[in-house]
Order: C-alpha cells, then sequence, then structure tokens
C-alpha cells in the first residue's frame, strides 16, 4: 500500500509530501461527466458500484495519494426524514426547514447500517477495488454545517436562520445539534468499521462565526464526535484509535486558536491565510492539509508550479503536511492543470 498519505497524517517521516485534492471526483473529469449524463446526482451516491468507480476515477487519471468517497455531506440528513433534492445551479434543497421543536422531534437518529448501507457497501467495494493502492479516506459533514442546511432549508449567504436560532433560541439549536451530534458519531463509526482507513470531518460554515461563537456553538460538537471516535470505551477503539481524523473549517484563520482544541490529528486549512501562519497558531501537535487557491489551477502551468512551491516551502517546519486546495476543485478547472500539479507536488517535495 502507498502509506505515505497515512504517515503524514500521523506525522511520521515520509519520502514525499502526498496529495489529494477536495472534490476530486467530480465535474472536471470527463470520465465523472460521462456517468452523470446516465444518472442524478443522489441516485450516484446511492448506487455503490458506480459511486466506487466514480471515487476511483481521479486515482487512475491524477497519481493522488488517497481516495475519498464519493458521497455527499447531506445523505445523513435524509436518513434522518428531511426530504433531499438537489436542483442544477441552486444546489441542495431540504424540506422543510428546521425551526421549530416540532420539527425536531421528528428528527431520527439513523442506524447507518440500515439507512445508509449502500455507503458502507461503496466503502466494501472500495476497500476491494483499491487493494492496497492509496488509502481510502470516509467523510462527514461537522454537526454545525449539517444544521446550516437544515435550518436554512439549504445553502445561504448570511445563515440569518441559523444565527436567529442560535441567538434568540440556544435550546433549540442545543436540541437539534444533540441530533445531529449522535448522527454524525454513528455514521462515521460505521464507515470505520466497513474500511474507511482515515475520516474527514467537513466544516465548511463555521467561519461564519465570530470566535466566541464557534467555541461556544459549534466546537463542543466537534469535540464529542473525535472523541467518541478516539474513546478508549468505543466498540471500535482497536480500529479508531489508529485512524487519522482530519478536520476542515472554512474560513479558518479567525478561529485557529479555538480549532487547535479540538483533538483532530490533521487540520485543514484554506487558502485565506499562509499555510506557515497557520502552523505556527496551531503549534506542533497537529499535521496540516492545504491550502492552494482553487483558483490558482487557471494559471500557466510555470505560475502554478511557483504557488506549489511556495505553499511546500510554508509547511515545511509542519508536524506533517498533506497537499490539497483550500477547499475543492472547480467544474471548470482544466484536467491537465490538476495533473500537473499532483506531479509537481510529488517532485518538488522528494527527499
Amino acid at each position: 500500500m502507498n502509506y505515505v498519505f497515512l504517515k503524514a497524517c500521523r506525522g511520521e517521516a515520509v519520502p514525499y509530501t502526498p496529495v489529494w485534492i477536495m472534490r476530486q471526483a467530480g465535474r472536471y473529469l470527463k470520465q465523472y461527466q460521462k456517468i452523470r449524463k446516465k444518472v442524478d446526482f443522489l441516485t450516484l451516491c446511492k448506487t455503490p458500484e458506480l459511486a466506487a468507480e466514480v471515487t476511483i476515477q481521479p486515482i487512475d487519471a491524477l497519481g493522488v495519494d488517497a481516495a475519498i468517497l464519493f458521497s455527499d455531506i447531506l445523505i445523513p440528513v435524509e436518513a434522518m426524514g428531511m426530504k433531499l433534492e438537489f436542483f442544477e445551479k441552486k444546489g441542495p434543497v431540504l424540506n422543510p426547514p428546521i425551526r421549530i421543536e416540532a420539527s425536531i422531534k421528528k428528527l431520527a437518529v439513523p442506524n447507518p447500517e440500515e439507512d445508509m448501507n449502500f455507503v458502507l457497501e461503496t466503502i466494501k467495494i472500495l476497500r476491494r477495488k483499491l487493494n492496497g493502492k492509496v488509502p481510502l479516506i470516509g467523510f462527514s459533514g461537522a454537526p454545525l454545517t449539517m444544521a446550516t442546511y437544515m435550518i436554512e432549508g439549504g445553502t445561504s449567504k448570511n445563515f440569518l436562520q441559523t444565527k436567529r436560532m442560535i441567538f434568540q433560541t440556544p435550546d433549540l439549536y442545543a436540541s437539534l445539534m444533540d441530533k445531529v451530534t449522535q448522527t454524525v458519531i454513528e455514521y462515521l463509526k460505521s464507515q470505520i468499521k466497513a474500511g474507511a482507513q482515515a475520516v474527514q470531518l467537513f466544516d465548511t460554515w463555521a467561519g461564519v462565526l465570530s470566535p466566541g461563537d464557534y467555541k461556544k456553538f459549534a466546537l463542543p460538537y466537534v469535540k464529542r464526535v473525535i472523541d467518541e471516535l478516539k474513546s478508549q470505551t468505543s466498540d471500535f477503539r482497536p480500529q479508531t484509535s489508529k485512524i487519522p481524523i482530519i478536520y476542515f473549517v472554512g474560513e479558518c484563520a479567525g478561529l485557529l486558536e479555538e480549532i487547535k482544541t479540538c483533538g483532530a490529528d490533521v487540520i485543514g486549512i484554506d487558502w485565506r491565510i499562509n499555510i506557515d501562519d497557520a502552523i505556527k497558531r496551531l503549534g506542533s501537535n497537529f499535521s496540516v492539509q492545504g491550502n492552494l487557491d482553487p483558483c490558482a489551477l487557471f494559471l500557466p502551468k510555470d505560475k502554478i508550479r511557483e504557488r506549489v512551491k511556495e505553499v511546500l516551502s510554508r509547511a515545511s517546519f509542519a508536524r506533517g503536511h498533506i497537499f490539497n486546495l483550500g477547499h475543492g476543485v472547480l467544474p471548470e478547472t482544466p484536467v491537465e492543470n490538476v495533473v500537473a500539479m499532483v506531479e509537481m507536488v510529488h517532485r518538488l517535495s522528494r527527499k
């Protein structure tokens, strides 16, 4: 197996900097577009053979050092009882939005093996097909980010409904977050049991909170997830104790002092802060992941090389570094530039 990614997560010595890309299985790949012409997005997520095929596509096409499960962070929300639909150019829509106590009471904490078994089957297929070529990353949305979609009914520009619930009815918010957090815990445990070799928590929208509000209304639930996965009393202790946990926060620059208490093994850094500044503020207990601006992949290749070299240089003193973008690869990105970036990371970082 290519263990470089897992070793970097743990801060062990590696022969070169490993690289994978958020949303590496997606619309910028012709192979993916071919499959999407035949099925809608949710059907693709829920068909294990197709989801596994899409997951593997970038491994072959790009030469990255890890695979990440093809799915969507809102799959567990649907399993909790909300109606989930995806619309072109609009994104996900959840109905009805969760804003009153009665709606929260109706939500279930799903059993992943019954309600999301297609995800677990995808993981099992992937472990067989990857056959040790690269490790497999499972994932979930972090509790706050999942809750924002549930409260807003989809994406949002100002997260007014979420903040209104937090500020005006904090007990109601806590009740919702308890259910969401337990759902995330059970979902990630089941992914690990099925064969995921690392897991990532995506907290895409945590950066919309002030440091004080993040510390009070988001971080405790992240800690609960991570503590449970690493707990001595966990049913899956022999597996989870060895499973690296990556925590990615969108617009993390204002929150790093709080984030460093989360307990994760790796902190994902977006592109809005120099990664060396983030490392200094986080301290030496973490590996870091990131943080090339996704739009840098539209530069000429010589300029991409300069940007890659800069990120590698700035991250050179980290406990461990996994190269990634500061967010997901954009659908319009030229594939040849992504391939070139991966090759540059490997070549420029080789010891």
